[in-house]
């Protein structure tokens, strides 16, 4: 490239805040490179220039960090850097001032990556692989920088800070909710600003939710092999920009448009009393392994950004499958990190994170480690401390699945939730003991150190796996489209189809399956802890049998809003559900049950009994043939108090579930003279009773077979219905045969 000489002002700048800032007199431009021999800060006349029309010499570092201002740079600048060093992968160093790079820090990013060899910093196809540094100028095809100016009118919004305990979150995708809706301007739909519309606030305020989860939103990048296959990295789970919203979802510009839209979006949500939760992906990043490309932290210090194998730097050490993790071992990595999640709250106003494979984030060299920099830090921080930290508590590597292990003020996607409710639902044995501690809040894996039900966040499904249709339509994965010969994805779905391998006319098997659907989020929402809904579940999305939908940027992932009645069915039955959770505390308790009278009080806050209404036994507990359980819930304790200090006071309710897929009778528990109304019934296609009936004490209900039941107590104290049934009778359970036996190693 010919050299660009333009003259500009340029000043000695100053070394923080890193990242481009704009000062009202100018901009200061700040990185760090521990490594560089030197630094180029390049700016471009407009997005579709194929090469820097004024190249600017960095000459100014302090603390390792390269700066300089420029008084005549202003918002919208487009900008990038040339970074220079040795070029030799088998130390870690992979400098190439040929390629330009983002900002780490950068606010907004503009334009995308056109995919071509020029794009990785060595030849590609050679035959020494990436030992081979590539010349050739890449500016022409890379997505650029941009200068923000941060001031905007917040209208005095703040964040919302709804306890964990009171929130229902709803998964989303920024461009799949509003793709296909009609009933907004064809300009808006897949955008920021569709979300934050009063068309989908309306949605949201009617389903009840108080917080939407987005799918990641910071910069990413759609890979080579996806694009070369006609496909895109749809999810996002690819991040280049950990500062900067993802352009292509602004429906206004992306020359720092986009910072304004999602700020608008976060600001009307939040003045609808909806908060915003952002999925970050902070684990690692767009540029793979050794053979990936050079568009940012590689190029400008690779040592510093990623982990690397101690005995051979050239390649990278990988907990995350994607080819690459960040370091948060470094001390700048780590500080881009925090530097990022407090921009996120402070400037953009999001009310809380959940971290994408976040056991990789408490990683050192001897493994996963409780005591990592990363937990200390967020600890003590005044701001990131004080908001929502949910983590995937996994990663991909040697003792990654730490459920139940992280730290207080954390709370976590609980995957053995999951896994719990779907193996129970399809008729497994030997579950009853683990659902009943999943519908308590799962105080097994949270108890233990201090944290409450409302570290477990419970999901059924999620953006990863099958959606709640396809989880009872479908015994195996369906992938052919994402072309990998159908080997992506889970394989362990736990998963039942009801009869038939997908879509069928048959009646009896449509009917099982909206009554399982009705089953699985009947126990989610009255499960202790927060419920997670994927998006879309409410009214029976399907992804055809597709369970790693990462790459389908199309109808298969994006919502239809074109709903028939049975959907709008089932949009209303989860309307009412999350409704009945918000009002009655019972369903939400901010401290695990005690299980046992409490002192001073005759109360007993929970309660198990089987179909003959006595208390579980031991033996029922473990035996394998246990299906049916009914769970008593008090709602007159008085452990959980008011601001004030006062009790907190609910009704009395009754859940039973029975996954048998014979109808049993339940004896119902109490003394006599007590009444209970039977409020919602799953073999009911509305699921909620048009008109509730009552039953007394003592009487046989018929549970129907893989179905769950809803009572509440309408007369009588609360007192009288913590007792078993006085009408209570005996319940035989089958023993096992001796082959059974033998099978089992007794």
């Amino acid at each position: 490239m010919r050299a660009l000489m333009t003259p500009v002002k340029a000043w000695l700048g100053y070394p923080y805040p890193l990242g481009a800032t704009w000062m009202g007199n100018g901009v200061n431009f700040a990185l760090f490179s521990e490594t560089a021999a030197s630094v180029e800060l390049c700016l471009f006349d407009d997005i579709e220039a194929t090469e820097e029309n004024i190249r600017i010499p960095v000459t100014e570092h302090t603390d390792q960090v390269w700066h300089v201002f420029l008084p005549d740079v202003r918002p919208g600048q487009l900008y990038g850097y040339r970074v220079s060093g040795p070029y030799d992968p088998e130390r870690g160093l992979r400098f190439n001032s040929s390629k330009l790079l983002l900002d780490p820090y950068a606010k907004a990013i503009a334009g995308e990556v056109t995919w071509a060899d020029e794009m990785f910093g060595y030849v590609v196809g050679s035959e020494d692989e990436d030992l081979t540094q590539d010349f050739r100028d890449d500016a022409w095809g890379v997505a650029k920088s941009v200068v923000i100016d941060s001031a905007f009118d917040w209208h005095d919004d703040k964040l919302l800070r709804i306890p964990l305990h009171r929130s229902v979150i709803y998964e989303v995708h920024v461009k799949g909710f509003s793709k296909l809706w009609h009933d907004l301007p064809e300009e808006l739909r897949g955008t920021y600003a569709a979300l934050g519309s009063a068309a989908a606030i309306g949605y949201f305020k009617k389903l009840g939710v108080t917080a939407v989860e987005l799918l990641p939103v910071h910069a990413h990048i759609d890979d080579k092999v996806l694009i070369d296959h006609g496909l895109t990295n749809y999810w996002g789970y690819n991040t280049i920009g950990f500062f900067a919203p993802h352009a292509q979802y602004s429906g206004s510009g992306q020359l720092g448009e986009q910072v304004i839209e999602f700020k608008s979006m976060v600001r009307n949500l939040h003045a609808a009393g909806i908060e915003v939760i952002l999925d970050v992906v902070y684990n690692h990043t767009a540029e793979g392994n050794h053979l990936g490309p050079t568009l940012c932290f590689r190029g400008i210090d690779n040592l510093a950004y990623y982990r690397l194998q101690l005995d051979n730097p050239r390649f990278y050490l990988d907990f995350t499958g994607t080819g690459n993790t960040f370091n948060v071992l470094h001390s700048r990595a780590l500080q881009l990190v925090m530097d990022s999640l407090r921009y996120w709250v402070l400037e953009m106003h999001v009310d809380g994170f959940r971290f994408d494979l976040a056991s990789t984030l408490a990683r050192d060299h001897a493994g996963v480690n409780k005591l990592h920099a990363f937990f200390e830090i967020i600890h003590q921080d005044p701001v990131l401390s004080q908001v929502k930290l949910i983590a995937e508590p996994w990663d991909v590597g040697e003792g990654g699945y730490q459920v139940g292990n992280f730290p207080v003020l954390w709370a976590e996607w609980n995957g053995k939730y999951r896994d719990a409710m779907r193996s129970f639902w399809k008729g497994d044995e030997g579950r009853i003991g683990e659902v009943a501690y999943r519908l308590t809040g799962s105080p097994d894996l949270y108890q233990h150190n201090g944290r409450r039900p409302y570290a477990s966040i419970n999901f059924v499904t999620a953006h990863d796996g099958f959606t709640l249709n396809d989880l009872v339509s479908y015994d195996k994965k369906h992938n052919e489209l994402n072309g990998d010969d159908n080997r992506d994805g889970d394989n362990n779905n736990q998963s039942w189809n009801c009869g038939v391998e997908g879509p069928t006319d048959d009646p009896k098997i449509n009917a099982l399956r909206e009554r399982q659907r009705r089953n699985f989020l009947i126990t989610l929402f009255l499960s202790q802890g927060v419920p997670m809904l994927s998006g879309g579940d409410e009214w029976g999305r399907t992804q055809n049998g597709n369970n790693n939908a990462y790459c389908q940027d199309n109808e298969i992932s994006w919502f239809n809003w074109e709903r028939d009645e049975k959907q709008n069915q089932f949009v209303e039955f989860t309307r009412k559900l999350i409704q009945l959770r918000r009002d009655h505390p019972v369903f939400r308790r901010p401290k695990f049950f005690q299980g046992r009278r409490i002192r001073g009080s005759e109360t007993r806050d929970v309660m198990w009994f089987n179909p003959g209404g006595s208390e579980m036994s031991e033996e029922e507990w473990t035996s394998p043939f246990v299906r049916c359980l009914g769970m008593l819930l008090s709602g007159d304790t008085m452990d959980v108090l008011n601001f004030e200090g006062e009790p907190i006071r609910d009704d009395t309710f009754l859940l039973l579930i029975n996954a048998h897929y014979e109808p049993i009778p339940f004896v119902l528990p109490g003394q006599e003279h007590i009444e209970w109304q039977l409020v919602l019934d799953t073999m009911d296609p509305n699921g909620f009773l048009m008109e509730p009936r009552k039953f007394p004490s003592g009487d046989d209900v018929d549970l129907g077979g893989r179905a769950a039941c809803l009572f509440q107590l309408v007369s009588g104290a609360q007192a009288q219905a913590r007792e078993e049934s006085w009408k209570k009778r005996h319940v035989e359970f089958p023993a096992l045969s001796a082959e059974e036996e033998r099978a089992r190693g007794k």
